[in-house]
């Protein structure tokens, strides 16, 4: 019994254990209810004196205490809980708990889309503040105080006297962006503009413009026509599409982009060849330097892709209406 006594001994201070299996090998080999060792020995003393039967009996019991013990340590820096069943202790093997995040919102993915495309060919992306100052939104882009062409956009004023607004298309960015660099340069700019419209299925006081812009020496208004024809195939496939004269206080020619649909010519983004005035406001001299510019709104763009008839559901939050969307189109 005393040689048995040691060897019992030796085996749970020798037992190492690393994971949850380990564990349980471990409690049932000394503590099971049939095979295990320490009930088998408690059994064994029906066979020994009474006398020895008293003192075995208390190392038996003080041999089950250390194995609860170390039981409880492992439990202890493995963090484990609720009742044996479970360890938080990290294993990469297990396959991780997936999260449903949802859809991206079709105004990201076709933001994202455009991005894509114009980065492919040379273009830098960049963004401006949405908060403006009367010079970068109007005066600089060659619409003067009392200029007829600021009646078309009905303005979000913040304050007079300076003039503070809300930005009412993305070309303050470009004004920004001019002021600071020196041409060649090819630059987007994505974000929310902001007019004073009446809320309806096809306009809202809040949309989200597209801006691009390209200078360099000898850019010409083909230059435009072939950009222009690169992002709308690449959105829509082979369309057929047409420009109509136009007129921007910022450029000059000024032109309408139309694709054809099922209902007929579309509108989709204003564009032209930017003017010289405006070159001289941001110092580049307009003798050596041209360039071209477009503008076009996201929702609208995305109307047509998704052919959905009201722009007012972007901006309900429903999921059951995002739930739709896949990234890519």
């Amino acid at each position: 019994m005393d040689k048995k006594i040691d060897q019992i001994k030796k085996e749970i201070k020798c037992f190492h254990m690393k994971t949850y299996n380990d564990l349980e090998i471990f409690r049932i080999k000394f503590l099971g209810k049939k095979k295990g060792i320490l009930t088998i020995l408690f059994k064994e003393l029906k066979e020994v004196s009474i006398q020895k039967r008293k003192i075995y009996g208390k190392i038996i019991n003080e041999l089950k205490k250390e194995v609860q013990n170390k039981i409880k340590i492992f439990y202890s820096k493995n963090e484990i809980h609720n009742n044996n069943e479970k360890i938080l202790k990290f294993d990469p093997t297990i396959p991780g708990k997936s999260i449903e995040i949802g859809s991206r919102h079709p105004l990201s993915i076709i933001k994202n889309k455009i991005i894509d495309l114009f980065m492919k060919i040379g273009f830098t992306y960049v963004d401006g503040p949405e908060i403006e100052d009367d010079w970068h939104n109007f005066t600089a882009l060659n619409i003067p105080i009392f200029h007829p062409s600021r009646d078309m956009q009905d303005t979000f004023f913040l304050c007079k006297n300076p003039d503070i607004l809300l930005r009412t298309h993305t070309s303050s960015v470009q004004i920004r962006y001019m002021k600071k660099h020196s041409p060649p340069f090819r630059v987007l700019s994505i974000g929310k503009v902001y007019r004073n419209e009446t809320i309806s299925s096809r306009s809202n006081f809040m949309f989200h413009q597209a801006e691009g812009f390209y200078i360099d020496r000898k850019v010409s208004f083909s230059d435009l026509k072939q950009t222009i024809y690169y992002l709308i195939n690449s959105l829509f496939g082979e369309a057929k599409i047409r420009f109509r004269p136009s007129y921007f206080p910022f450029t000059e020619p000024s032109a309408e982009v139309d694709i054809y649909c099922d209902s007929g010519w579309i509108e989709i983004m204003g564009c032209g060849m930017i003017d010289p005035q405006v070159l001289k406001n941001v110092n580049i001299d307009s003798e050596l330097y041209s360039g071209f510019a477009f503008g076009l709104g996201i929702e609208r763009l995305s109307l047509i892709i998704y052919q959905m008839k009201d722009i007012r559901i972007y901006f309900d939050n429903d999921i059951r209406f995002l739930k739709q969307f896949k990234s890519e189109f």
